[in-house]
């Protein structure tokens, strides 16, 4: 039961995350890189503050095992920077999609490399139809409206960079709980390092933040709402289920990014578009069985 709770938080997360590029829309004269360092930076330290008594109570351990912690602290600095720049040179939804559909196979060599991965039946059938469902979500905007981004090439590199710091802090902050960390401390501290470390960018890129009481109130929800509460769903998420698990599951956030763009910014979606969004829920139902395979199994 608590690995379904897990499923579900994550899949409550995934959903939230898929607010964050539309939201991010609404304030063009905002650099995605001061978006992404406000959203993950002040998500992350409202993580750490929160988790602070637990951090404090299990430093010990965390200094044990201070290198996992580095890496994902450096992943999380990384990744709001690649993926919001990639959603404004590539468009919301090929920005997300590519950002999160190579994340799984980028996970499963994370966690192949460090022999913390077992192939399941179930979990390649559903890992197979997200990405292909990915990969027909990618292509399926129309001419009209993928014309309007010139750099769309460099936005997906920066969307792959994404993906695998994704995956890396995902795993570091797995395994970080597999050490006997509690789920806060490990995401509280893994996320609040991370936090300081953009709080440079934030100098650096924040002009712009108080022209108008929309680019506030944008960055404000972001870091509240999809980053702060998102990631205490994901991680709790994380505590019960693998991280490739995880992630494969959180391929639902470009689906509702997809949508919301369509519904909200007019970003077009194609036949296509639509059978690769019928492919990712096939992949959550089929990666949601294989968890509920091994949770009866183990019982």
């Amino acid at each position: 039961m608590n690995k379904v709770i897990g499923i579900l938080a994550v899949i409550l997360a995934s959903i939230l995350w898929g607010t964050t590029g539309t939201a991010a829309t609404f304030a063009p004269s905002l650099s995605p890189l001061l978006i992404g360092s406000l959203a993950m930076g002040i998500g992350g330290i409202l993580q750490c503050t929160l988790a602070i008594s637990k951090i404090i109570k299990e430093r010990h351990l965390l200094i044990k095992h201070v290198h996992l912690l580095i890496v994902g602290a450096i992943a999380v600095m990384i990744y709001p920077l690649a993926f919001y720049s990639s959603m404004r040179l590539s468009g919301v939804t090929i920005g997300t999609v590519v950002s999160i559909g190579s994340a799984p196979i980028l996970s499963a060599l994370i966690e192949y490399i460090s022999r913390d991965f077992r192939l399941t039946k179930q979990w390649v059938i559903g890992a197979a139809f997200g990405i292909l469902g990915m990969i027909l979500l990618a292509f399926s905007e129309d001419n009209s409206t993928t014309t309007q981004y010139e750099h769309t090439t460099i936005g997906i590199l920066l969307g792959l960079i994404a993906g695998f710091t994704y995956a890396l802090y995902s795993w570091s902050a797995r395994q970080l709980m597999l050490k006997g960390i509690s789920t806060k401390s490990a995401m509280g501290a893994t996320f609040g390092f991370g936090g300081i470390l953009l709080i440079p960018v934030m100098l650096l890129t924040g002009t712009a933040l108080f022209d108008s009481l929309t680019n506030i109130a944008v960055c404000i929800y972001i870091a509240l709402i999809p980053m702060f509460m998102g990631y205490l769903c994901y991680g709790y998420g994380l505590s019960k289920i693998s991280a490739s698990s995880a992630i494969t599951i959180s391929l639902l956030e470009p689906v509702i990014a997809a949508i919301l763009a369509m519904l909200i910014i007019a970003e077009k979606i194609s036949l296509v578009g639509w059978v690769g969004i019928i492919l990712v829920f096939l992949c959550l139902i089929f990666v949601t069985l294989s968890s509920v395979i091994k949770i009866s199994t183990s019982t």
